[in-house]
This record gives C-alpha cells, structure tokens and sequence, in this order.
C-alpha cells in the first residue's frame, strides 16, 4: 500500500466519524493496522450476521458512497477511498 503523505490517525478518526463513531479496538496495532483491518472487515461484511451478508462488489459500492456522501475533507475522501480500492484489491 503507498505510504505518501498518509496521517493514518487522522485517516483513522474519520473513518470512525463516517461510521457512527464505530469504536475499532486498537490493541498494539497501528493507526495503519487498525484502519485497514476495519476496511477489510467491512468489506467482506463481517460486521453483519452471515444470513444477511452482501457481497464484496455491494459493500465496496455502499461503503465509497457513504465516504463520498460524508462531511470529510475532499482530500480525506481520496485517501480513504484508495485504501478501499487497495483491499479491494487484494481480496478479489
């Protein structure tokens, strides 16, 4: 994942913003780690009970709209979504 000029705190922080303040459990992780563990996880849907699962394509789709819809910063939007786009990637 490209590292440029990425606060992952701060990344972090929004992200709990746009998710109802969703409390993601740090640990000894990193910003970095727990960021990117969340994505993976909401991508796959494994906040939901497996009954009512989406898919990875329904998911990604709700997940960059609700981003794109948020009050964060423009540049906020972008980062978030390329590590969308980059889990995406690697789970496909």
């Amino acid at each position: 994942m490209a590292k440029v000029n990425m606060n992952y705190d701060h990344l972090l922080e929004e992200y709990r913003s746009i998710w109802n303040n969703r409390l993601l459990a740090a640990g000894n992780k990193t910003s970095e780690e727990t960021l990117t563990e969340a994505i993976k996880r909401e991508l796959l849907d494994e906040n939901s009970h497996p009954r009512i699962r989406k898919n990875k394509y329904e998911k990604y789709y709700s997940a960059v709209k609700r981003v794109m819809d948020s009050p964060v910063a423009i540049d906020t939007k972008v980062q978030l979504i390329k590590m969308h786009i980059e889990i995406m990637e690697e789970i496909s």
